[in-house]
């Protein structure tokens, strides 16, 4: 009794009488949601049922004549809390003004904080001073620099290297070679070092930013300098000066030539009579045979071979890569307590991919007691050849003791590491 009230209450039964054998569909899912059908829509659906008839023999449903409208759900009932106004747009736009203000106020005092930060550091530099000089921003990032927290030689040399290119394309003379203007891509001519000399007055650290100018000259007939003079962003500080020398090869025969007048015409007018270095090192560099007979101390590492990533688009080994490999042969002694304050080198000859160098370092010391030698200057000798024996690089490297605090540092990680 008490199931069929409860069936009755969900499935009201039809008005009209329906035989024992006729079958009526029932609806599928049943909604429990109050007040979901008004009165006068359950009539209509009641009245739109017909009765089951049997046609030969068979019971048959007859098909509703009205179909019954989907149920609605009846608004939620009014509380308190929905009939709060929805302040989440005023809240959004009240966050946005704060946050505008707080950026307007704060950009100023971080501009004067870090003025490095709003220097040119990635940019290709700008042309200044009539058109003649090159200015370049660079960033010493944490992977330039050294055990001792300060930027490499290699890292410093790099920087000249970039500065000089991108002033050949600020000035509209970039060709399709390295470095090469449009006449000399036309005659198959190249750019290469012949001396280069550096004085580095001391090394920048991670974060520092260093202002880089650079300029050109003529040498001789058939010659060109160009002189580097690299300073503290900030300060205004020397940190080095550099001058080199270079001449025309050609890329195919691979033999030095002139620098015809149609070059000659395209970079004169960028030519400044101006000298990073006044007291240019002329000393005559020794030969394999005098290195040999004296009896200072040497140091020799052979073996060395370039790698790919050594070569430049010109399939010669880069010039700077000859530092690292003058620096293989020092003294670890030499490197750990003392900075390199200046080097001059003489190019020889270009070396190849297939080329096997080897590197030796003649140490000289400017104190005879061996027991001061860590606090004294030293100068070394060195020379770069292939195994074959044909001298690739000459040069002389000038070096102090390093600060007290790099110094330190370094042969912590020294200690550590043995």
């Amino acid at each position: 009794m008490v199931a069929s009230i409860a069936t009755s209450a969900f499935f009201p039964a039809s008005s009209g009488k329906i035989a024992a054998n006729s079958s009526i569909e029932t609806p599928k899912t049943v909604n429990f949601s109050p007040n979901t059908t008004t009165p006068s829509q359950s009539t209509r659906a009641k009245s739109g049922i017909k009765a089951v008839s049997k046609v030969d023999g068979y019971a048959a449903t007859a098909e509703p004549d009205v179909v019954a409208p989907p149920p609605t759900s009846s608004p939620a009932p009014r509380t308190f809390y929905n009939q709060l106004p929805d302040l989440s747009f005023w809240l959004a736009a009240i966050t946005t003004l704060i946050l505008a203000a707080e950026k307007h106020f704060t950009l100023p005092d971080w501009r004067q904080k870090r003025p490095d930060m709003l220097a040119d550091a990635f940019g290709f530099g700008r042309i200044v001073q009539d058109g003649l000089v090159f200015k370049q921003n660079f960033l010493i990032r944490s992977y330039e620099i050294g055990a001792d927290r300060t930027a490499s030689i290699e890292t410093l040399m790099n920087h000249l290297q970039e500065s000089a290119l991108n002033h050949v394309r600020s000035a509209g003379l970039l060709g399709d070679g390295f470095g090469c203007t449009p006449e000399m891509s036309k005659k198959n001519l190249i750019w290469v070092v012949s001396k280069m000399q550096v004085l580095v007055d001391h090394y920048p650290t991670w974060g520092d930013i260093i202002e880089v100018d650079t300029w050109v000259g003529s040498h001789g007939k058939n010659g060109m300098r160009r002189d580097w003079h690299i300073r503290d962003y900030n300060s205004g500080q020397t940190i080095l000066r550099a001058t080199s020398l270079w001449v025309m090869m050609n890329k195919l025969t691979r033999r030095l030539a002139k620098i015809p007048d149609e070059v000659r015409d395209e970079i004169s007018p960028y030519f400044v009579e101006r000298m990073a270095i006044v007291d240019e090192d002329n000393r005559k560099l020794p030969k394999l045979e005098e290195l040999s007979a004296n009896n200072a101390e040497k140091h020799l590492r052979k073996g060395l071979t370039p790698r790919w990533g050594d070569l430049d688009v010109n399939q010669h080994v880069n010039n700077v890569k000859y530092i690292g490999w003058i620096l293989e042969s020092a003294p670890m002694a030499i490197l750990e307590k003392h900075e390199l304050a200046g080097m001059t080198l003489e190019y020889r000859r270009e070396c190849g991919r297939d080329s096997v160098v080897q590197s030796l370092t003649t140490v000289y010391s400017d104190c005879a007691d061996s027991a001061r030698q860590d606090s004294a200057s030293i100068h070394c000798e060195h020379l770069l050849s292939l195994e074959s024996g044909a001298n690739i690089v000459k040069g002389r490297t000038a070096w102090r003791p390093k600060q007290a605090q790099n110094q330190g540092i370094a042969g912590t990680i020294s200690s550590a590491h043995s």
